[in-house]
């Protein structure tokens, strides 16, 4: 079969045929007709990840069909020639408050989703909610599951409560305002791009503004009539002080992601007399999934894509991603 591998740190991902997989005890082989783009490829291309094995294939969503069941698949598990989606996070663990050190990601240390088929263990194997495509489905879940986790099992957003959701153009802070929205939170966007602020309001968001203006943080928070129940950052660096003090008293403030660097400027005084919640998340749950999944279902919710490009041109995409062009989830085609 055909798979997009990664050969060596700061080389171009190569089309190239591979062994086919076989499922297993436990496993489902499936057909993959659509892959989605995570910022962690990019990343394991230029080496700035953890426990980089070469060659793999990279790609952590995906979804396809069903096209064979291993030894002992559990009963329940989506028949051969059911539409699915593919849960990337496997082996969480037993405390739901935070991953085991056995926690992995799909697409390294594993082989991933940028080929024509994968074989997985059957528990993370889910139905594609009807109302979706298969590249509109591959677009949903790493991003979902952390955008899910970080608004709702972390952050506890509520309805009627004003939400800031910064960077938003990328797939995860997209995600999170449509969930926030989809559950009756009142949200505010930031970007970069006056243009990704207004494809946002379509989207739902009640307004934004853009970052690289002067005392954007201030402005916002006249704009939405309040300072910010919950925040949620993927950043961090210089800016996240400005989150501070956009923060109302006793608000929470979730980030899962550090584009920035470090936070260097952090006044604890402003944290402690406010009564903030500062709060780390990344990933979810199998619960956390499942969770999403229902929300998306009930919501008729639909993730974003941006373009779908053919699997021959994965490092056109890998660079279209990496330059920040995106509005959305990049997706790759897998006929």
């Amino acid at each position: 079969m055909q798979a997009l591998q990664l050969d060596a740190i700061g080389q171009s991902v190569i089309l190239r045929e591979v062994p086919a997989p076989t499922p297993g005890p436990g496993e489902i082989l499936l057909d993959l007709r659509a892959a989605a783009l995570n910022h962690r490829d990019v990343w394991i291309q230029k080496g700035q990840y953890a426990g980089i094995t070469l060659p793999r294939t990279l790609g952590s969503d995906g979804a396809g069909t069903v096209a064979a069941h291993g030894p002992d698949v559990p009963a329940g598990a989506p028949a051969v020639g059911a539409r699915v989606l593919i849960n990337p996070g496997q082996d969480w663990g037993a405390d739901p408050r935070v991953q085991a050190k056995d926690f992995t990601i799909l697409g390294m240390p594993h082989d991933g989703t940028f080929a024509r088929q994968i074989v997985v263990p059957a528990r993370y194997v889910h139905p594609l909610p009807a109302h979706l495509s298969f590249e509109q489905g591959a677009a949903l879940p790493l991003g979902g599951v952390t955008a899910y986790r970080a608004a709702f099992t972390r952050a506890g957003v509520q309805r009627g409560e004003r939400v800031l959701v910064t960077g938003v153009g990328g797939g995860v802070a997209l995600l999170a305002l449509q969930f926030c929205v989809a559950r009756g939170a009142e949200v505010w966007v930031t970007s970069g791009s006056d243009e990704k602020l207004a494809r946002a309001q379509e989207l739902g968001a009640r307004g934004g503004l853009n970052y690289k203006t002067e005392k954007w943080a201030t402005d916002l928070v006249k704009q939405a009539g309040g300072a910010f129940d919950v925040i949620i950052d993927s950043a961090g660096g210089p800016a996240f002080a400005d989150l501070i003090d956009a923060a109302a008293p006793g608000g929470r403030i979730v980030f899962f992601g550090g584009t920035l660097g470090p936070i260097s400027n952090l006044v604890p005084g402003k944290v402690f007399w406010k009564q903030l919640s500062l709060l780390g998340s990344t990933m979810g749950t199998e619960q956390d999934f499942a969770d999403m999944l229902a929300l998306v279902e009930e919501s008729q919710l639909v993730p974003v894509v941006d373009q779908v490009f053919p699997l021959a041109e994965g490092e056109a995409a890998l660079r279209r991603l990496d330059e920040g062009q995106q509005f959305g989830k990049i997706v790759l085609g897998i006929s």
